[in-house]
C-alpha cells in the first residue's frame, strides 16, 4: 500500500473515485458533495490530491480546496474504497493531505465540515476545533457546492447558520501563538532561575 501525492499519470482513477464517493452517500445516507471526474482530475494535475493504491488498485482519497483567496483550503472528499475499509488507512490519508496542506498552503486556515465522526476524532488530533459556521469561509463557491448534498435544506433554512454538519478548524496563527505564549513562559521561568542562582552563588 502506498500513499502519494496525486498527480496526472493517477487521473484514470478519477471514475473510480466519484463512484466510490457516490456509493458511500448512498449508504451512509448523510450529506456527501458529489464530484464530477473533471474536478477530480484538475485536482490532481494542480499536486492537490492524495491517492492511496494497493499495487494499481484503487485504495483511497482527498483532495485540497481553496476558498476566500487562498485564505482558507478543506480537506474535502476523503473516501475508501470499502475492500480497504477499517484497516486505518483514512487516517493516514487525512494524516498527509493536513501535511500537504500546511506545506503548500502554510499561512491558510484548514477547515472541515463533517457528520462522520471518525473524521471529527481525526480532525481533532491534529488540532482542529469545533466552530460555528460563522467562522468558516464566507466564499459563496464553498456552499454552492453544498447543493448536491441531500441535507441542503436544512442549511437553506437556517440561512447558513448550521446544518447537521459539524464545522471544525485548524488556524495556523492561533497555533504559532500558542507556541509564542508557552516559549516566552519557559524564557521568563529560565531567566527567573537564572537570577535565583546568580543571587545565591553571590551571597557565598
Amino acid at each position: 500500500m502506498k500513499i502519494v501525492i496525486a498527480n496526472v499519470s493517477h487521473i484514470k482513477y478519477a471514475d473510480i473515485i466519484c463512484k466510490t464517493i457516490e456509493e458511500a452517500a448512498q449508504i451512509r445516507g448523510t450529506g456527501i458533495a458529489k464530484r464530477q471526474p473533471e474536478y477530480i482530475a484538475t485536482k490532481m494535475e494542480n499536486g492537490n490530491a492524495v491517492i492511496a493504491l494497493d499495487g494499481d488498485k484503487f485504495a483511497g482519497f482527498c483532495y485540497i480546496e481553496q476558498w476566500g483567496h487562498g485564505k482558507f483550503v478543506a480537506n474535502s472528499g476523503l473516501i475508501v474504497h470499502p475492500d480497504y475499509r477499517n484497516i486505518g488507512l483514512a487516517k493516514n490519508i487525512k494524516d498527509l493531505i493536513f501535511k500537504h496542506s500546511r506545506t503548500k498552503f502554510p499561512d491558510a486556515k484548514i477547515f472541515s465540515i463533517t457528520t462522520g465522526l471518525a473524521v471529527m476524532k481525526m480532525n481533532s488530533e491534529l488540532g482542529y476545533k469545533p466552530v460555528t459556521f460563522s467562522e468558516l469561509t464566507d466564499d459563496q463557491s464553498f456552499w454552492n457546492g453544498c447543493q448536491t448534498c441531500r441535507n441542503y435544506d436544512v442549511l437553506q433554512r437556517t440561512e447558513r447558520k448550521m446544518c447537521l454538519c459539524t464545522g471544525m478548524l485548524y488556524d495556523p496563527n492561533q497555533k504559532n501563538k500558542t507556541k509564542r505564549v508557552i516559549k516566552e513562559k519557559s524564557f521568563k521561568r529560565l531567566k527567573s532561575i537564572k537570577q535565583a542562582l546568580f543571587l545565591k552563588n553571590k551571597k557565598k
